[in-house]
């Protein structure tokens, strides 16, 4: 359910936006300015080892929880995540985590002992994803996805007049918007 005129998840402006929220496949982009959706394999590697430092984890938790933690900026893909994860436990510096649901996995005293080595240098990277973005992008992007999740609602119920107001509600909203842009007053 893309906007009009513009298919969801391309870059479409300096942030990459290209429809509604973070992780809908109608994602307000995730790269941040200088990345455009793409970090580096340093990046996901460090991601990874602090999440981990903090908890055993899952693949797809470490991907939520740097989503979250980027308010929607970044989000690494599954193919990113599953292979460093692969490498990192090749390497012996997370193993399976004893106890936990799914294939979590946690750091082993070599990883611990990496991530106390290198912390300072990889700094925050899910907060590296938010740098230079302009002031309320981070709400703006919280408010598209809001907006694409309700509307989501609103077409899983199936019923043709509740869909037709919705659309009609979002096509007033993006006209609204280019005005907004266009500096045109006139409601």
């Amino acid at each position: 359910m893309a906007m009009a005129g513009h298919r969801g998840g391309g870059p479409a402006g300096p942030w990459g936006w290209g429809g509604f929220g973070p992780g809908s496949g109608m994602g307000l982009g995730r790269g941040g300015p200088h990345h455009r959706g793409r970090r580096s394999r340093g990046d996901v590697r460090a991601a990874i080892l602090l999440l981990l430092d903090e908890e055993p984890r899952n693949g797809y938790s470490v991907m939520q929880e740097v989503e979250e933690r980027s308010s929607g900026a970044w989000r690494p893909s599954s193919g990113s995540i599953y292979p460093a994860l692969s490498q990192l436990e090749d390497e012996g510096l997370i193993a399976p985590a004893e106890g936990e649901q799914g294939k979590a996995f946690a750091l082993t005293d070599a990883g611990r002992e990496h991530v106390a080595e290198h912390r300072e240098r990889w700094g925050v990277p899910w907060e590296t994803a938010t740098e230079g973005m302009p002031d309320g992008m981070q709400e703006l992007r919280r408010a598209g996805g809001q907006l694409g999740m309700a509307s989501m609602q609103v077409a899983q119920t199936g019923d043709p007049q509740l869909i037709a107001g919705a659309r009609q509600i979002l096509d007033d909203a993006r006209r609204a918007l280019y005005r907004l842009l266009a500096g045109d007053d006139e409601k």
